[in-house]
């Protein structure tokens, strides 16, 4: 089977030309329906031989937390009829892609041992947004295995100040 990007990538492209006018709106019904695409239950009933592309629709229909509007309810014939369901977060992501490199910015993920508050998280964003060099999208999860510092990622980028990180470096300097 082909690679989910490579499936996914058509999708996303078409959803992006013809979302142009509301890409915000968009977006935040794909992520909504690429988050219940990504549920194991839901893909395996929906790849049942007795299962119909309407109660498919039906079921994510009734799971998403407001009423979809058409272009979405379409695409989501559209994504269910080819059989596709399973790329749906490979087309967000993608879409997600897109729109940030028509606003110029980028999705950063940031890993903490600890919550962050959010004057500290404004002044990480600002630091980010200097070393990357635009503009940044933040989320944040905590990871407690990091010990302590943070780890970014942004795009294939990784910007690396954990403990834990400092452990390894030493620990391969060491045992070298």
């Amino acid at each position: 089977m082909a690679e989910l990007a490579t499936i996914a990538r058509p999708y996303a492209e078409a959803l992006f030309k013809a979302s142009a006018a509301d890409l915000s709106g968009t977006a935040a019904w794909l992520e909504e329906l690429a988050a219940i695409a990504g549920n194991a239950q839901l893909l395996q009933f929906a790849e049942g031989p007795k299962v119909t592309s309407s109660q498919v629709f039906d079921l994510i229909s009734g799971v998403a937390k407001s009423k979809l509007p058409t272009a979405a309810q379409n695409f989501l014939r559209a994504v269910i009829d080819n059989g596709r369901l399973s790329a749906l977060p490979e087309v967000a992501t993608q879409f997600r892609a897109h729109v940030n490199a028509q606003s110029g910015t980028a999705d950063a993920f940031v890993y903490s041992a600890f919550d962050i508050d959010a004057a500290a998280l404004a002044d990480v964003k600002t630091t980010l947004e200097k070393r990357f060099g635009r503009k940044l999208n933040v989320s944040v999860a905590l990871q407690p295995e990091l010990i302590g510092g943070i780890r970014v990622v942004v795009g294939d980028e990784v910007l690396d100040t954990s403990v834990k990180a400092r452990l390894d470096q030493m620990k391969v300097a060491l045992t070298a």
